[in-house]
């Protein structure tokens, strides 16, 4: 049975509910992470971080018991005021690399929203646009440290503001073209050649 796009974004769960990036990525060994924001009127409910493609079956690998829970490599901190869920996941692994969801728990059915992680291998270098403007997004609403900060501002610096600078000094030194020889340089050996022509013609 085909049903419309609208009607389909209805049933599945946690729709405008719960919202969060599509993908993210981290290196192997390093960490990624990870914010979701709720609706307001959900704010005193249990979060939760599962992993698995297949929503009912996914596997709760940590929840909020209060504010803010960290089991194993994973962390998760629920920010009520400004209503959304901080996950970090620590010393990233090649089988780290899934479908995950962010929760919320309530009666019946629960809200949620799939994330696909991905893990880079490490000593791969990867600068991956969307993990910067999670990054830059997170930092923005308090959820990471200044050092993230820090690290994305050098990486941009690094990588599109050093090149666009280089491109327009490039581009003034090719508009400008050669210097030129000033034009005192070549008139004045005529002029002085011409004086010493009429000396010479009236000298007695």
């Amino acid at each position: 049975m085909w049903l419309p796009p609208a009607l389909l974004l209805l049933i599945l769960p946690g729709c405008f509910s719960i919202q969060g990036p599509a993908s993210v990525r981290g290196p192997e060994q390093g960490s990624v992470t990870v914010q979701c924001r709720y609706d307001p009127k959900w704010k005193n409910y249990v979060k939760w971080w599962c992993k698995g493609a297949v929503w009912s079956s996914c596997r709760i690998l940590v929840k909020t018991t209060g504010s803010e829970w960290e089991k194993d490599r994973v962390s998760i901190r629920d920010n009520q005021r400004d209503h959304f869920i901080t996950v970090t996941m620590k010393e990233l692994r090649r089988d780290d690399q899934d479908i995950y969801w962010c929760g919320i728990q309530k009666q019946g059915t629960d809200l949620g929203v799939s994330i696909k992680v991905n893990v880079d291998p490490e000593g791969t270098v990867i600068t991956s646009l969307e993990n910067l403007l999670s990054r830059t997004i997170a930092t923005s609403h308090g959820g990471l440290s200044s050092g993230s900060n820090v690290r994305t501002h050098y990486i941009l610096l690094v990588f599109v503001k050093v090149p666009i600078l280089l491109i327009l000094v490039g581009a003034i030194l090719w508009l400008k073209g050669p210097p030129g020889v000033p034009e005192e340089q070549w008139e004045q050996p005529v002029y002085m050649h011409l004086s010493s022509d009429l000396t010479t013609v009236t000298a007695p």
